[in-house]
């Protein structure tokens, strides 16, 4: 997501940096640029004509025209007003008495069934325990769908098929909620193809109901201007008090993000980046505006890192860089832990000055030289993988038939890791950085 958006901003921040002083007419040419990159991002038309009003009030001041340095005091105001429209970062709200009801509303394919196992699984994370409701008896696939996926993550899920009117289920599944003292209740109610009147009533008698302390719209971030009419249809029949966007990780043009805060007035509280069931993360502003802009997200990235990264075995790994003793099992290792962070795509983006970089590559260079590194080190005896030094000619035409490749490209993978090894050293004793010795592995 934010891709083609992010292009187009930078590339109108490069032709600034390139004119040095500004006047009030680059400003006017930049502005228009940006004005037209939002709109072809989805970004509602209103939205962009508030920002862009705000940016533009700001950057023709003296606070630009005096700086020293006028396009980076304008990506700044540009930052800072991106900032504004997303909102203020917001948590749900688990207060009062248990159990505490957490109500999904949204339209059919929005993503909602697997979105309230995300949500139940990341509750579970923060020591919660929760119980999923199939309340979607109109599409008898979501009864199923929570069923399996409540069984896969050993999270209780309340069910009674789908002959029973959903506001009788959901009156049974509190009572046996209280019964279990469980802390989250959360209701996957039904979705339609398109708002209807039904659909909306039966809602409204499920709120009064379970009387639900979060209310969140699921949707679907690839429907662009759409999904601004579906979240303001939604608010202003049950007064939904937050927001999940799912299918951030595709392409999507990133506008729904943009807009729905600002059109419903209520903040998006998690993002569903990827079909695993643990891609759900919370939604932070600041960072998702550095992303737009091309800033990278390195708190993210530490944050990844820190929950799919051995902690014991990344320090044993620092030592032996430092001593010059890593080799391809190590470097072996390092992939398959680095793998479950993600597509590598993703996290090169959060890098700053890395997505640049990476517009280099083809869209799926990056996964799929991992994948081709890692066939080839896996074709590898334990002995060749801890001393290369002992591959010759013969194993590497062994080794390339193994993992379906050339011998040019053991070739390269050894050099690639012979002038990374090199590198680590530098690095450990304050020489150059891991950023280039990474950008050639992926050319290589």
């Amino acid at each position: 997501m934010f891709e083609n958006l992010q292009t187009k901003l930078n590339a109108v921040f490069d032709k600034l940096a390139a004119r040095g002083k500004l006047t009030e007419q680059d400003v006017d040419t930049a502005l228009r640029e940006v004005r037209l990159a939002l709109l072809e991002a989805d970004v509602n038309f209103k939205v962009v004509k508030e920002l862009v009003g705000r940016v533009k009030e700001r950057a023709i001041g003296a606070e630009v025209m005096k700086s020293l340095t006028p396009a980076q005091m304008v990506v700044k105001i540009v930052h800072e007003e991106l900032l504004k429209t997303l909102g203020e970062p917001a948590r749900l709200d688990l207060s009062g008495p248990a159990p505490h009801v957490v109500m999904l509303v949204g339209l059919q394919g929005s993503g909602k069934t697997t979105t309230a196992a995300k949500l139940a699984l990341t509750l579970r994370k923060g020591n919660r325990r929760a119980m999923m409701v199939a309340a979607d008896t109109y599409r008898p696939a979501a009864v199923t769908q929570l069923e399996v996926l409540g069984k896969q993550l050993d999270i209780p899920v309340y069910s009674e098929g789908t002959k029973v009117a959903p506001p009788e289920i959901v009156r049974h599944a509190l009572q046996r909620a209280r019964e279990g003292a469980y802390d989250v209740v959360i209701l996957d109610t039904a979705g339609r193809l398109q708002i209807s009147e039904q659909m909306m009533n039966e809602l409204v008698e499920i709120k009064a109901l379970a009387k639900p302390q979060e209310i969140l719209l699921v949707a679907d971030a690839m429907t662009g201007q759409e999904a601004v009419n579906v979240a303001k249809g939604f608010h202003e029949r049950v007064t939904i008090t937050g927001l999940i966007l799912t299918k951030v990780d595709g392409d999507a043009r990133g506008g729904a993000a943009i807009s729905m805060r600002e059109v419903t007035g209520v903040p998006i509280k998690y993002l569903g980046i990827g079909e695993k069931l643990d891609a759900l993360e919370p939604f932070h502003p600041d960072r998702l505006a550095s992303r737009i802009l091309g800033m990278g997200d390195v708190l993210s990235l530490i944050e990844k890192a820190g929950e799919n990264i051995d902690r014991v075995e990344a320090e044993a790994m620092g030592r032996k860089l430092v001593k010059g003793e890593f080799n391809l099992e190590d470097f072996l290792k390092q992939l398959q832990q680095i793998k479950k962070m993600g597509p590598l795509s993703q996290l090169l983006e959060m890098i700053p000055g890395m997505g640049k970089m990476t517009k280099d590559l083809a869209p799926d260079v990056t996964d799929k030289q991992f994948r081709q590194i890692e066939a080839m080190i896996n074709s590898m005896t334990p002995e060749e993988r801890r001393d290369p030094k002992t591959i010759s000619g013969s194993r590497k035409r062994r080794i390339a038939r193994g993992s379906g490749t050339q011998v040019m490209d053991i070739n390269d993978l050894l050099n690639q890791f012979r002038q990374m090894q090199r590198l680590m050293k530098q690095m450990s004793s304050g020489g150059r950085g891991m950023r280039g010795g990474l950008m050639d592995m992926l050319r290589g």
